[in-house]
């Protein structure tokens, strides 16, 4: 018999968490959860009464703090911090721009493109915001329908998670700090604060956010699918639907984090984007194909001349609670999701540059989630406006526009089922990486968390989600909004601060971070003899001191004067020796000439700029 005794789980991963975060946040948690149990009776108005105060009290700061993050976001790009490398100066990405542009736009698609991808630019067609001054139903109403969705699914959205994905990228990969938000605020903070109580706060903020802006999507994705069983009139929505499938696409969830990210979350992700494409091509292929492709391009400039306008638009004069049903719960949802997208994108953006960063996470997916909105929104829109059978009792319907839409096109019932296939993959995926990255904030930054404590994040959201489903009752969906509106109020504060304090770190890295420069010779003697041909490669200096001409092959003019070629290195060229320090080009890391170097034997060549080089060369 074996006497050895076998490892107690439990006791293994509760010395691994962070107590004084996973305890503050699991009791923040439980507590707002018995909250809304103890008032189910009065839940409904109470989330109403809530929604209300918190858009009148902080909607403006959250419109205010969203579009300084898309300053901020702008500056790193175009400044002299966009030239900084998130890692080490001669590190390389670590996937291709295709791969990566992929996986971001992966990070982007979720539960809210589906669920929102009809039914939004509708509700905006149908009843636009009162400070518009628009009627409803009308060929304005539709343009600025589509300019209002790409608003709140586009740069603002994406420089929410830039800001957290930067700063995670550049502390962990550049700096070597854990990969935990805390960590954002160590240039303001010090050390000393961010590993004490005030530490502990910020992740005990971000996990109490992350998890209700996760189970709000579940909850929007457990709506759906039911919605949808019942429009294909296979089930009766009713409260016993929504535990069973909360239950089994939880379960489903948990066994996807159990079996970790490669194996699990991996393979989900990969057969969801081929069915979410899959999806969108069918809808532009079968149904008005060049009415969405003209659509597609006056969204784009649509959306790019308003917004200026609507960045700062808080509508102060109107009283139809449009900015707070809309704009205002958005950014607060984009906020308590910062943290779980954010580590995602850091995760796979090691290598390269902020520039490249910046510019890659805003572009790629607003410029894709617009051909997604486009071909689902303007389809729902121009249906309306033909047939006028998209609304239900004379108003849209969040739940069931989507398959309404699909109704009305060839192989309804086939496209319906792969939807919701698509719903229950994201939820899944949603509630899998969800549940790594919180349980990841409640270890300080361990990237290798026990199983145990994943299964009980994903269970704790599908226990949030039921939860506000079921107390919300006629008014779940105002429940779902609300607390995830409540949750980001303090992470708003703590994404405000991580500006200030990345920037600071940002203003000492590029003070301090050398700039490289290949030398190459351009000889001339002082007698005006032949100069020898020009010799490539000549070395790499920070300074031209001590470096003497016969370093880069050449003779000493009578003068004095030595000429020389500077040309700037990108750190990608670079070859570091970790030992030493010592940095060596390699020019098959250089840069490649598309037109591959070829020589033609014509006057125009000999005469031209490349000619000349070839010939000393």
């Amino acid at each position: 018999m074996n006497s050895e005794k076998r490892p107690n789980v439990v006791a293994e991963a509760w010395k691994g968490l962070k107590k004084p975060v996973f305890i503050p946040a699991s009791i923040i948690i439980f507590a707002m959860i018995a909250f809304s149990v103890i008032f189910a009776g009065t839940a409904e108005g109470a989330f109403e009464t809530l929604n209300t105060a918190i858009t009148d009290g902080v909607g403006w700061w959250y419109i205010l703090s969203a579009t300084g993050f898309v300053l901020f976001a702008v500056y790193c790009g175009i400044s002299r911090v966009g030239n900084i490398r998130l890692g080490r100066d001669d590190e390389k990405p670590e996937f291709g721009v295709l791969s990566w542009f992929a996986m971001l736009f992966s990070a982007g698609m979720g539960i809210g493109l589906v669920f929102y991808g009809v039914a939004e630019p509708l509700s905006h067609y149908v009843v636009p915001p009162e400070a518009g001054g628009i009627t409803g139903s009308t060929d304005a109403a539709a343009n600025q329908a589509m300019e209002l969705t790409l608003f709140h699914w586009g740069l603002h959205a994406w420089a929410i998670y830039v800001v957290v994905g930067l700063g995670l990228a550049y502390m962990t990969y550049r700096k070597g700090r854990p990969l935990s938000i805390r960590w954002l605020l160590e240039p303001l903070l010090g050390r000393t604060r961010i590993e004490g109580p005030i530490g502990h706060a910020i992740d005990t903020i971000a996990i109490v956010g992350t998890l209700f802006g996760v189970a709000t999507s579940l909850g929007f994705g457990v709506q759906q699918i039911s919605a949808g069983l019942d429009y294909l009139g296979w089930v009766e929505t009713n409260n016993w639907l929504i535990v069973v499938l909360i239950v089994c696409v939880t379960g489903l969830a948990t066994f996807s984090v159990v079996s970790g990210v490669s194996k699990g979350l991996k393979w989900l992700s990969n057969i969801n984007m081929v069915l979410a494409a899959s999806l969108a091509v069918f809808v532009l292929l079968l149904g008005p194909t060049l009415f969405l492709m003209q659509s597609w391009v006056q969204n784009l400039g649509g959306y790019v001349q308003a917004l200026p306008e609507l960045m700062l638009r808080t509508s102060p004069f109107a009283d139809d609670g449009w900015a707070g049903a809309w704009t205002i719960f958005y950014w607060g949802w984009w906020m308590s999701w910062a943290p779980f997208v954010g580590m995602f994108i850091a995760r796979i953006s090691r290598g390269r540059t902020i520039r490249e960063f910046v510019f890659g996470v805003l572009l790629a997916p607003t410029i894709i989630g617009s051909l997604w909105f486009t071909i689902f929104g303007d389809a729902g829109i121009l249906r309306q406006r033909d047939e006028g059978d998209m609304l239900v009792d004379g108003a849209v319907d969040t739940n069931t526009s989507l398959f309404q839409l699909l109704g009305g096109l060839p192989l309804g019932i086939i496209t319906s089922v792969l939807a919701i296939l698509v719903i229950v993959f994201f939820f899944v995926t949603s509630s899998d990486s969800g549940s790594l990255v919180i349980d990841i904030l409640s270890t300080g930054g361990d990237l290798d968390t026990p199983k145990i404590t994943r299964m009980y994040w994903s269970i704790l959201e599908g226990i949030v989600a039921a939860v506000l489903l079921l107390i919300g009752g006629a008014g779940s969906l105002t429940a779902l909004q609300t607390m995830s509106i409540a949750t980001a109020v303090p992470f708003s504060v703590v994404l405000v601060l991580a500006c200030v304090s990345l920037l600071k770190a940002f203003r000492y890295d590029v003070a301090t971070t050398p700039r490289y420069v290949r030398v190459t010779a351009t000889p001339t003697n002082a007698e005006g003899s032949e100069a020898p041909k020009r010799r490539r490669g000549a070395g790499i200096s920070s300074t031209f001191s001590g470096l003497a001409p016969s370093q880069v092959g050449l003779t000493t003019p009578t003068d004095g004067a030595v000429v020389l070629a500077v040309h700037e290195v990108s750190t990608e060229s670079l070859e570091v020796d970790p030992d030493t320090g010592a940095v060596e080009y390699s020019a098959d890391s250089g840069p490649v000439d598309p037109l591959g170097g070829e020589v033609f034997d014509t006057p125009e060549f000999a005469d031209s700029h490349e000619g000349q080089t070839q010939s000393n060369s």
